[in-house]
C-alpha cells in the first residue's frame, strides 16, 4: 500500500542513501579507498579476494566514483541493520514482523530524479560498468535491483538481477533461474506484451536484503520493513513503477515481448564457476535518472574467494531466514543458523539447537533439506558450539560424530544446476550430520573445559565449603576466595592426612564422614 505525501514533512532522504552508509563504513575501517585513477579493466582484480569494500575515486576515463562489495561482508551487512554480525538473522526476523509505511513523494523532491536523461540521450555505456571475469560475455551492471509491477496483482516485485551491456540502450538479463520476475515476464511475453521494469543502482544494503527475499508479498513494503522505517518512493518518468526516491541511480525501461531469444553470458557465477551462455530476454533502457553527485555501485559475484562476495553474503542471510522459519515448526528450541558463504551462501548449513526430546536434531536436518532447495549438507550442534567458528565446528565433527550412527543421506532432491558435482543431472543427494551429544548426556567426558573460575566467596575454610557437599577444585577456590590455588592444595592435603578427604564421581572433593 503506497500513500501519497500531502501535508506531512518529507522524510530524511539521505538517511538510507548509499553514500551516507559508505561514509559510515569508511569511519569503521571497512572500506579500502583507491585514490589514483584506475582503468575499468583493473577494477575487478582490486576487489577479488578483498575482505573490505573498495571505493574507487576515479574509475575509467570519466573519473567516476564507484563503490564495490558493500554487502560482501557480514559485519557491513550487520552494521546496516544496526547490530553485530551474530545478531543479524534475529534483527532481520524482527523487522519482517513489523509493518512499515510506504509514501510517494513528488518528482521535484526525489533526489534520484535530480538529473533525468531520456530517449536517444540514454547511454548505458557512459556508466562505469566494468568486466568482472575474463570469460564473461561482456561488462555487467551487477548491483542492479529490479522493480516490476505484477499486472495480475498490482503488487511490486523486487529482486537482484544482472544486466550484460549490449549497446547504449540494450542489455541482456538473466531470467533462467526460478524467480517471480521470470514468471511475471513469461506471462506477458506469452501475450506478446512488453514488461516495464526499473533498476536501482546504488542502494542501501537493507534494500539488497529485501530484494533477495522470496516471500509472497507486495515487496515495496518489504523494503520498508528491512529498513525499519518509512520508505519514500517516486514514480518513474517513463512508467508507473514506484522506486525508492533516495537511490543513487535508476535505469528505466522494458523487457521486450520476444521471450528468451538472445544470447546472454557466459558469466562467473556465485558458486565460483562459470555459468554457460544462455538464451535470455532483452532489456531496453528508456531513461536514466540519478542524483547530481550519484555514486555508482558494483557487486562482487564470483572468483577464487566467493565467501567475500556480495552474492554469497546476500544468499546466506536469505537462506538463514528460510531455514529459521522451517525450524520454528520442526523443533522446539532452535538457537541459531549460519550458512557458510564459502559454500555459496546456501550449500553448507549450520544449526544450533537445544534439544528437548530425542530426535530433534534429525527433525532439524529434515526440515532444512525440505525448505531450502540449495541446501546440500546440514550440520546440527548443541548450543555450546559456536556455529560461526570454523574451528569449533571442525572440533564438533571430530568428537561428536560417528558416521555409522549420525550420518543422514537422502537422494532424489531438486538441486542447483550450477553444482558441477551433479554431472549434468537435475536431482542430487543431501547429507545431514548430527553433531549433538546424546540427550541428557553431560558426563565429565562430554563437558567442555573452561578456564574461568566463577562464584563468590562463601566460606572461610575449605573444610567449611565441603560441609555443603562435594565440589571441584575450581569451585573450592571460589568458595574460599582463593586467587592462588596452592592454599587450597595445602588445606586438602591436611584433610587427606587425617583421613577425612574423599574423591567422588567426576573427581569432586568431599568429606569422608559426610
Amino acid at each position: 500500500m503506497v500513500t501519497s505525501l500531502k501535508n506531512d514533512p518529507v522524510p530524511d532522504l539521505d538517511r538510507f542513501r548509499l553514500r551516507r552508509f559508505v561514509e559510515e563504513m569508511l569511519a569503521e575501517g571497512e572500506i579500502e579507498v583507491i585514490e589514483e585513477p584506475i582503468d575499468l579493466a583493473d577494477v575487478a582484480v582490486r576487489m577479488d579476494g578483498n575482505e573490505k569494500a573498495v571505493l574507487f575515486k576515479k574509475a575509467g576515463p570519466e573519473k567516476a566514483e564507484l563503490i564495490g562489495s558493500m554487502t560482501g561482508g557480514r559485519r557491513r551487512m550487520a552494521k546496516a541493520f544496526g547490530v553485530e554480525p551474530q545478531d543479524l538473522l534475529a534483527e532481520v526476523n524482527k523487522r519482517l514482523a513489523k509493518p512499515q509505511e510506504v509514501i510517494e513523494i513528488a518528482s521535484a523532491e526525489a533526489p534520484v530524479q535530480e538529473v533525468v536523461v531520456t530517449g536517444d540521450d540514454v547511454d548505458l555505456t557512459a556508466l562505469p560498468v566494468h568486466l568482472q571475469h575474463e570469460m564473461d560475455g561482456g561488462p555487467y551492471i551487477s548491483a542492479s535491483l529490479d522493480y516490476v509491477v505484477n499486472p495480475e496483482t498490482g503488487w511490486t516485485n523486487t529482486g537482484a538481477r544482472r544486466l550484460m551491456l549490449r549497446g547504449k540502450q540494450e542489455t541482456g538479463i538473466d531470467l533462467v533461474a526460478p524467480s517471480d520476475l521470470k514468471a511475471i515476464y513469461e506471462k506477458c511475453a506469452s501475450k506478446g506484451e512488453r514488461l516495464s521494469v526499473a533498476f536501482t543502482v546504488g542502494a542501501h544494503p537493507c534494500d539488497h536484503v529485501a530484494a533477495v527475499m522470496r516471500l509472497p508479498v507486495d515487496e515495496l513494503p518489504l523494503v520498508a520493513q528491512m529498513r525499519g522505517a518509512t520508505l519514500p518512493v517516486v514514480k518513474c518518468v517513463t512508467s508507473d513503477i514506484r522506486v525508492p526516491a533516495d537511490a543513487e541511480y535508476v535505469i528505466e525501461g522494458y523487457l521486450d515481448e520476444r521471450g528468451h531469444v538472445e544470447p546472454e553470458g557466459p558469466y562467473g557465477e556465485f558458486l565460483g564457476y562459470y555459468g554457460v551462455m544462455k538464451q535470455n530476454p532483452v532489456f531496453h533502457a528508456t531513461a536514466i535518472t540519478r542524483r547530481k553527485d550519484a555514486l555508482f555501485q558494483t557487486s562482487t559475484i564470483s572468483g577464487e574467494h566467493i565467501g567475500w562476495t556480495d552474492t554469497t553474503q546476500l544468499n546466506a542471510i536469505r537462506a538463514e531466514v528460510t531455514v529459521w522459519r522451517a525450524l520454528q515448526t520442526a523443533v522446539r528450541e532452535p538457537v541459531g543458523v549460519n550458512i557458510t558463504t564459502s559454500s555459496g551462501g546456501s550449500f553448507n548449513v549450520r544449526i544450533a539447537l537445544r534439544q528437548r526430546v530425542p530426535g530433534e536434531a534429525r527433525n532439524a536436518i529434515a526440515a532444512t533439506m525440505g525448505s531450502l532447495a540449495n541446501s546440500k549438507h546440514v550440520f546440527v550442534v548443541d548450543p555450546d558450539v559456536d556455529i560461526f567458528d570454523d574451528a569449533q565446528m571442525d572440533w564438533a565433527l571430530a568428537t561428536r560424530f560417528q558416521a555409522s550412527r549420525d550420518l543422514v543421506v537422502e537422494t532424489g532432491f531438486r538441486t542447483l544446476p550450477l553444482d558441477p558435482s551433479l554431472g549434468g543431472k537435475r536431482i542430487g543427494a543431501k547429507a545431514g550430520f548430527d553433531l549433538t551429544l546424546p540427550l541428557g548426556e553431560r558426563a565429565l567426558e562430554h563437558t567442555v573445559p573452561k578456564s574461568t573460575i566463577s562464584g563468590d566467596k562463601t566460606h572461610d575454610t575449605v573444610e567449611a565449603a565441603l560441609v555443603d557437599g562435594p565440589k571441584p577444585f575450581g569451585a573450592l577456590m571460589a568458595a574460599v576466595g582463593s586467587k592462588d590455588g596452592r592454599d587450597v592444595v595445602l588445606a586438602l592435603d591436611e584433610l587427606r592426612q587425617t583421613g577425612r578427604l574423599r574423591r567422588v564421581d567426576g573427581g569432586l572433593y568431599g568429606l569422608a564422614d559426610a
